[in-house]
């Protein structure tokens, strides 16, 4: 996937940088897997907001992706590739030799016409979903599955990919997009490649409206606010909250920067065999 630069003909499109669609084949979704989609607002069923900055954004309809794979040792060839407002990563629309049409993460060089299959047997081609302990040591997968039968949760969206780096124990060893280890248990499923749009982390929205048209609302900085609004708010001028030092919190007092959240005894941490790597200080 290739971006489309601007001309600065505006301070708007200075910094724009959006994608091609070059590897779009197919702009309008499939009938029968698609739902409508109801917007929260960041609401709960109370109609409290639970989730700030969320609201407004142009309609959407879920498109039904089969992370699962449900139909084994059936190849499907894939109709075409489609983009997918609700995730990153671009979608195929895969249509199995019995007739019934599905929707699976669309992997870095995947194109129509190509067969794809899910199963023990299946070669470890691109696109092809196999149980971890088929698929060949050093290769590159996406889609991963943390239970067996549960569906794929673990490297989904754009660009991401994961490593199969040994097996051992009736468990693999997976080298995680953050650099984590982690051991899953040889039955889960993993599709073969990295995903595609790769180069959706480049993109730059160039204004602020188009971040609107994704959903999302505006983010204010706590120091920009009135003490009374946040425990970083007030002082006179760029002070670091209420005219001291002050660490980032949340407007609730949750420490921002640096607090461990996790659960020292949560019961998958038996599963990391090592952290993902802290940042280099510089």
């Amino acid at each position: 996937m290739a971006l489309k630069n601007y001309r600065p003909l505006t301070s708007t499109l200075r910094f724009k940088s959006l994608p091609r669609f070059d590897e779009i084949t197919k702009w309008r979704p499939a009938k029968g897997l698609v739902e409508s989609k109801k917007k929260s607002g960041g609401r709960n069923n109370y109609g409290r907001l639970t989730s700030r900055h969320i609201g407004g954004g142009h309609k959407q309809k879920y498109r039904k992706v089969d992370f699962k794979r449900h139909k084994r040792g059936v190849p499907a060839e894939v109709v075409g590739i489609e983009y997918d407002p609700n995730r990153s990563a671009r979608i195929a629309l895969i249509k199995y030799a019995d007739g019934e049409l599905s929707y699976i993460l669309a992997p870095n060089g995947l194109r129509a016409g190509s067969t794809v299959a899910a199963g023990e047997d299946a070669a470890p081609d691109l696109g092809n979903a196999l149980p971890l302990r088929a698929i060949p040591l050093g290769a590159n997968i996406h889609n991963i599955e943390l239970a067996p039968g549960r569906g794929g949760q673990v490297a989904r969206s754009a660009g991401q990919q994961a490593t199969l780096s040994n097996l051992e124990g009736g468990y693999a060893l997976v080298k995680m997009p953050s650099g984590e280890i982690r051991r899953i248990h040889e039955n889960c499923f993993a599709t073969i490649g990295q995903v595609g749009n790769v180069d959706h982390m480049n993109v730059s929205s160039g204004k602020a409206g188009r971040t609107r048209w994704q959903g999302r609302r505006p983010h204010v900085r706590g120091m920009a606010m009135n003490p009374i609004d946040h425990p970083m708010g007030g002082g006179q001028g760029k002070s670091k909250g209420g005219g001291g030092r002050h660490h980032p919190v949340s407007p609730w007092g949750q420490l921002a920067k640096g607090f461990k959240t996790r659960s020292k005894h949560k019961p998958s941490s038996r599963f990391i065999l090592e952290r993902r790597k802290s940042k280099k200080k510089t």
